[in-house]
């Protein structure tokens, strides 16, 4: 299918807002391959988030049994819903909403060019539901915090708190020239497969926020620091903290493990 966002856009009178990040994909070569990527079967139902003027959502509903196209802007919304009966497509329910306020209905597979102002809760959100894959355009940045190793310059709490709840690989990567239009940073592919396989107890979240929220001081430190994270006085957490003797409170946040991080949760928990 021919690229004809440029044509969609002016025959609507359709102006862009980078602010909203509508940043609609024009390179057909990365198109298919994101495609390719997804793997549609004829039997499953897509959710897209961000499906703008229909993109990546026609291709993929002459692929899929059903595709739940989500898109807030309503102008876009309706757009899309014009595309789909001039390209004589039945099978796509269109959704206009913010993705962060609905429920999403059953879907076997995401497949989205996601909006990156939303990039964090939308992937947290989607970690609720149980679905086989996704495949996942985010900023390169944003990307390489998802899976960032120890002691890394992208090392981050993205990093930890995604590490026991999805795996996660980078696909492909995208230059601003691939979009229109064009950012002002590149952008990756990946792919994420939700895991449940480690149990993480009520703080553990809370405890990464507190540690990164200093990423160069020492854990006992940056913990008291952020005591309000823990709900908790400064002066009362560094009581609790001063009868803490485990080594792994005196190493610098950069350096802790997921694992080592989850430890600290637990000890914590026992305590506050």
């Amino acid at each position: 299918m021919p690229n004809n966002t440029r044509e969609i856009l002016d025959k609507y009178n359709i102006r862009l807002d980078k602010n909203k990040s509508q940043n609609y994909l024009i390179d057909n070569n990365k198109l298919n391959r994101i495609l390719d990527f997804a793997d549609i079967q004829p039997d499953e139902i897509i959710l897209e988030i961000g499906a703008g003027i229909g993109t990546m959502t026609i291709p993929m509903a002459k692929r899929a049994s059903k595709v739940v196209a989500i898109e807030k802007d309503p102008v876009i919304a309706d757009v899309l819903r014009k595309r789909l009966v001039e390209e004589n497509v039945d099978n796509v329910e269109v959704i206009n909403d913010d993705a962060l306020k609905i429920d999403f209905p059953h879907f076997d597979k995401v497949v989205s060019n996601l909006p990156y102002q939303i990039s964090s809760p939308v992937t947290f959100k989607l970690l609720n539901y149980d679905f086989e894959r996704a495949v996942l355009m985010y900023q390169l940045e944003f990307a390489k915090r998802m899976n960032a190793p120890v002691d890394s310059r992208e090392y981050s709490r993205l990093s930890v708190a995604l590490h026991f709840r999805a795996d996660i690989r980078i696909l492909d990567t995208l230059s601003p020239r691939a979009f229109l239009p064009q950012p002002k940073v590149n952008s990756a592919v990946i792919e994420l497969v939700v895991k449940n396989d480690v149990e993480l107890n009520d703080i553990f979240d809370d405890v990464t926020r507190a540690l990164f929220q200093h990423k160069n001081k020492k854990a006992r430190k940056a913990l008291v620091q952020s005591a309000h994270e823990l709900k908790r006085d400064k002066k009362e957490l560094k009581n609790i903290l001063s009868t803490i003797d485990n080594p792994l409170f005196d190493e610098k946040v950069f350096k802790l493990s997921p694992e080592q991080i989850l430890e600290i949760s637990k000890i914590l928990e026992d305590m506050i």
